[in-house]
This record gives C-alpha cells, sequence and structure tokens, in this order.
C-alpha cells in the first residue's frame, strides 16, 4: 500500500517539476527584458511550428535521432563485451585496464577531431567518434557487475553442465542486467550530447549543425528551439523506454 501511494505521488511530481522550471524560465525572462538575449517558453512556439511546417525541424531531429542510435547499439555492444571478458578473466583485466584508464581520460573532443582527420569529415566518423568516447564508460559499469556475479550459481550451472550460451543466457545475463540498464541510461545521456558536439564541428545535418548555424546567427530563439525539441525527444525515450526497462530489471532484487 505504501509502495502504491509512492508511485503515486511519484507521478506528479516530475510535470510539477517541470513546471517550476519553466516558471523560473519566465521569470528569469521577464527580468531579463530582452527576447534577443533569453526568450520565455510561449515565445518558441511560433518558430518551432514554422520549423515543424518547414520540415526542417523532422529532418534534423531525424539526422541526430539515427547517429545516437547506431552509436548507442555499436557502443553498448562493444562495451558489454569488453566489460564482461574483463570482469570474468583477472589477466585480461590487468592487460586492458590501463588502455581503459586512458580512454576514461582522454577528451571527447580529442577523439572527435583525431577521427575528422584520420577518416574524413563522413557520417562514419561522426558514429566512430561517438562510440569511441561511450565504449570505455560501458565498459566500465559492466566489469563492475561481471566482478559481483554470485560465484555459487556459476558453480551449480557447471555442474549441471549447461552448455556455455544457456549459462550465459539465464545465469550470467540476468545478474547483469541492471548494470547494463544503468549503462545504457548514463550512456544515452552522453551519446547524445557528444552527438550534438560532433555535428556542430564537421556534419552538414542535425540538432548540433543547426545549433551552430544559428549561433552563428545569433538567433537564441532558434538555438533554443531545437535544443529543447531534441531534449524533448530524449526525455520522451528515457520515460517511456529506459526508466520502465531498468525497473523491470531490478524486480527480481526486491523479490
Amino acid at each position: 500500500m505504501t509502495g502504491t501511494r509512492f508511485r503515486n505521488k511519484g507521478q506528479f511530481t516530475t510535470p510539477l517539476s517541470i513546471a517550476a522550471l519553466g516558471l523560473v524560465w519566465m521569470i528569469a525572462a521577464a527580468l531579463t527584458a530582452d527576447p534577443q538575449i533569453l526568450p520565455g517558453p510561449f515565445q518558441l512556439i511560433a518558430p518551432m511550428r514554422q520549423e515543424l511546417a518547414s520540415g526542417e525541424l523532422l529532418y534534423h531531429l531525424g539526422s541526430t535521432l539515427r547517429r545516437v542510435f547506431w552509436a548507442f547499439v555499436l557502443a553498448m555492444t562493444f562495451g558489454l563485451i569488453l566489460g564482461l571478458v574483463m570482469g570474468r578473466f583477472p589477466r585480461v583485466d590487468r592487460w586492458l585496464d590501463p588502455w581503459l584508464v586512458i580512454f576514461l581520460n582522454l577528451p571527447a573532443l580529442v577523439l572527435i577531431v583525431l577521427c575528422y582527420l584520420w577518416i574524413g569529415l563522413t557520417e562514419t566518423a561522426a558514429i566512430l567518434a561517438v562510440t569511441l568516447n561511450k565504449i570505455p564508460n560501458v565498459a566500465t559499469v559492466v566489469r563492475e557487475g561481471a566482478r559481483a556475479l554470485d560465484p555459487e550459481l556459476d558453480a551449480m550451472a557447471r555442474v549441471y553442465r549447461l552448455p556455455a550460451w544457456v549459462r550465459l543466457r539465464h545465469v550470467v545475463l540476468p545478474q547483469l542486467a541492471p548494470f547494463v540498464a544503468a549503462a545504457a541510461r548514463s550512456g544515452v545521456a552522453v551519446i547524445w550530447k557528444i552527438v550534438l558536439v560532433v555535428e556542430f564541428l564537421g556534419r552538414s545535418s542535425g540538432v548540433g549543425f543547426q545549433i551552430h548555424l544559428y549561433f552563428q546567427l545569433f538567433d537564441v530563439t532558434m538555438v533554443l528551439v531545437y535544443a529543447l525539441s531534441f531534449i524533448g525527444v530524449m526525455l520522451l525515450v528515457e520515460w517511456v523506454l529506459l526508466q520502465p526497462w531498468e525497473r523491470r530489471v531490478r524486480r527480481w532484487r526486491n523479490a
């Protein structure tokens, strides 16, 4: 009963928090009293409708979402494999740990610039730069999960001579699921920010490209239109897909 009451309160907390943020924004815009510096929330409606009607907003949102999707899939796949191997095999972990530390501390901007210099201003370079920036973070989280696997469950699976794939599917991955979910949630938040930087520096489409364009024109309104449109899409992904998935994979811990 208490849990249900808490969830019901949580359902109202999010919209109230966003409404409070909007109120702060309106007060700041009123105090500034200059739409060219900080337009109010309602002043973005007309230009956003115009961009939607022209198709520009949807086109650039689609380009950015495509890059986010491929970078996310590649980073999660390779990061999961790397983290699992490092967590399960101490010798491999000792060998690769310095590499992981170096890439964790390598600035994202450096990798982006190097990928563009080595490969060119191409879609492959853009997605590769974002993927390389995120793999170390995913690998680190998954490695900690692999280290925390229950050895007794693993021993039971070996006693029953379960095939490697079955052991991975029914013993290892269920225990890793909360760590993978955490890596996925943080991954989406980091990846889309890096994608915007990649587009800002070297692409001819996407939200980052449009922000760069309107930055050069000193158009704060259009910068906010594109930024908030994409933030809205990513919040929708977070609330509709990632958070429910994370709650689902954590249910067994509360059972």
